[in-house]
C-alpha cells in the first residue's frame, strides 16, 4: 500500500508541476485522473518495491549528486578530448563485475556508466558482468577502481 500511495503523490505531484493549475475542480479531476492510474497499475500488478523505490528515496538523493559531479567531470574530460587532439582516445572495452544483488541495482549501475560522457553500457549478462566501452583507457581505469560500483551497491542497501 505504501508503494501506492506513494506513486500517486509522484504522479499528482508531476501532473500539478505540468499543468500549474491550482483551480479546484482542475485540482480534483487531477487527483482522479491520478487515482484512476494508480488502480489500473494495482489491478496490472505492477506497483512493487522495483516499479516505486520508496526504499531508496534518500540514499538515490545522496547518489544522485556524486554522480552529476562525476558526469560534469567526465565532460570535461570528453571535451578536453575533442579539442586538444593531443591528449588522444584509446577506445576500449572491459568487462565488469557488478555487485549489486538486484536487478533493479544493476539497471542503476549499468545506466550510470551510460550517462557518464564517454563511457557506454553494452550488455550486462546472467552471471552479473556488464561489458562497457569507454572513450580511454583512463576511464575504463576509473570504473575499474570501482567507486561507481560501491556507491550503487550502498545505494541499493539503502546506505550511504
Amino acid at each position: 500500500m505504501v508503494h501506492a500511495i506513494s506513486l500517486g503523490l509522484i504522479l499528482f505531484a508531476s501532473w500539478l508541476l505540468m499543468s500549474g493549475i491550482l483551480e479546484p475542480f482542475i485540482l480534483i479531476l487531477g487527483v482522479l485522473s491520478c487515482a484512476a492510474v494508480v488502480a489500473i497499475a494495482m489491478r496490472m500488478d505492477v506497483v512493487d518495491h522495483e516499479a516505486v523505490p520508496v526504499h531508496l528515496t534518500f540514499a538515490a538523493i545522496v547518489y544522485w549528486r556524486w554522480l552529476l559531479w562525476e558526469i560534469v567531470k567526465a565532460n570535461i574530460d570528453v571535451t578536453k578530448r575533442i579539442l586538444m587532439p593531443s591528449v588522444g582516445i584509446s577506445p576500449t572495452m572491459a568487462r565488469l563485475k557488478a555487485t549489486q544483488r538486484t536487478d533493479l541495482g544493476r539497471v542503476v549501475y549499468a545506466n550510470s556508466i551510460t550517462l557518464t560522457p564517454g563511457t557506454i553500457t553494452i550488455d550486462i549478462d546472467d552471471e552479473g558482468f556488464i561489458l562497457i566501452h569507454a572513450i580511454s583507457r583512463d576511464g575504463v581505469a576509473g570504473l575499474e577502481e570501482g567507486t561507481m560500483d560501491r556507491k550503487v551497491t550502498a545505494m541499493e542497501e539503502g546506505t550511504r
